[in-house]
């Protein structure tokens, strides 16, 4: 019996030594290895680098680099440039490489993958915080077929890397900026005058986004179909106006703090984009129950739909969606955190939904336990997730008001 170290047995990180003598460096083909490597998750991966004081980025690469195609690194903290440029000179066929969270790159590991893997397609750098412009110009540079690319949170990105990378990159299906503050419309009017392919942009948090950028977004790319734009509290209804006139494809819009958002705006998406199948309008404070009116006739394939803190939203509201093509077969979650103009009636309209798995009503002070249960006699599965104020013992001075404390419970 091997002795353990750190959870991993002597046997098994033996073959990530550096050791060019070990038996299974000596007799295994690559392709052994390489199904070997795929039965270990990362974690596992990484404690064999630290017991063995070995590379395993660079061994992986060495030993399997020309019949690997993906590879993810997800949180490997410890991984940087060095190892990555052994991995990019060896792994020149690699396609999807996910470096998500691996804080110690920088653009010196963006230069390797443009030199020597120019078949990349999908790339996540999130949370790489030292990415810069210069990583966005060198994949421009060496990566022409990338389609997808998730630069998330890295902060230093500026227009100008933007303005680099679609010029190289016009195949770009997928563009992940969320939390890039230092975007503006400047960027959006690049991606929209070369990326006519652009199926999905994540702009979540970019605060200076205002409706000049996403409306060339919208008439630049005509096959949108998800748009995150939550926390962009600039926009307004003209962007619902050009994704309902220019995006038929939409099926998933998040717009969660865009507190400028009309029903006005709502109506001519719905009539326009019927493919929409997940819409988060979390404090879009505006809207009302017409919003839902529209969704109800013109949306049947809507499946999520958060409402949470629409406070204007009533039980008519609800009952329009229960009733709406959507309901029987296609609506799955519904959040209504927050609403407290909804009561138990909503329930009542909402127990036809037979595909409804969620419903999310925190802090709806008219919807009751009685009314609760009444749903699950009709959708037993469902989960509901709720809290109910007990009430403390009245003052023993003053009126008969009741007083409540704020305990959750997860029905």
């Amino acid at each position: 019996m091997r002795r353990e170290m750190n959870g991993v047995t002597k046997s098994r990180f033996e073959m990530f030594s550096n050791n060019d003598e070990a038996v299974i460096n000596k007799k295994l083909p690559k392709e052994l290895l390489l199904r070997i490597f795929s039965f270990l998750d990362v974690v596992t991966l990484c404690r064999c680098a630290q017991v063995s004081r070995g590379r395993v980025v660079e061994n992986i690469s060495k030993r399997c680099g020309g019949f690997l195609r993906k590879l993810s690194l997800r949180g490997c903290l410890g991984v940087g440039d060095n190892a990555l440029r052994t991995f990019a000179q060896n792994c020149r066929n690699i396609e999807v490489l996910n470096l998500n969270g691996c804080t110690k790159i920088t653009d010196a590991t963006c230069t390797s993958l443009s030199k020597f893997c120019s078949k990349l397609r999908h790339l996540d750098l999130a949370s790489c915080t030292s990415i810069t412009n210069l990583s966005l110009k060198a994949l421009s540079e060496g990566c022409p077929l990338l389609e997808q690319l998730n630069i998330s949170w890295c902060d230093q990105v500026t227009k100008d890397g933007i303005q680099a990378l679609v010029r190289g990159c016009g195949g770009l299906k997928a563009l992940f900026l969320k939390g890039c503050t230092q975007l503006e419309d400047e960027a959006l009017k690049y991606i929209g005058a070369h990326c006519p392919e652009l199926v999905t942009l994540n702009l979540q948090t970019c605060l200076q986004i205002t409706d000049d950028g996403l409306i060339t977004i919208c008439r630049g790319c005509h096959k949108l179909q998800s748009l995150c734009a939550s926390g962009c509290s600039n926009i307004t209804d003209a962007i619902l106006n050009a994704l309902g006139q220019n995006c038929p494809r939409l099926r998933i819009l998040e717009v969660a703090r865009c507190s400028q958002l009309t029903d006005v705006g709502f109506t001519t998406l719905a009539r326009n984009c019927h493919e929409l199948e997940k819409m988060d309008l979390e404090e879009c404070v505006q809207i009302t129950d017409s919003t839902l009116i529209q969704l109800s006739i013109h949306c049947p394939r809507l499946q999520v739909l958060s409402l949470s803190h629409c406070e204007l939203i009533t039980d008519d509201g609800i009952r329009h969606l229960g009733n709406g093509a959507c309901a029987h077969d296609r609506l799955e979650v519904i959040e209504l955190d927050n609403c407290p103009l909804i009561t138990d009636a909503s329930l009542e309209h909402l127990k036809s939904c037979h595909s409804l798995e969620r419903i999310e009503l925190y802090d709806c002070q008219q919807i009751t336990r009685a009314g609760i249960k009444r749903l699950r006699t009709h959708l037993p599965n469902i989960r509901v997730h709720a809290y109910f104020a007990p009430v403390t013992p009245p003052p023993s001075v003053g009126g008969s008001r009741q007083r409540f404390c704020r305990c959750c419970i997860i029905l």
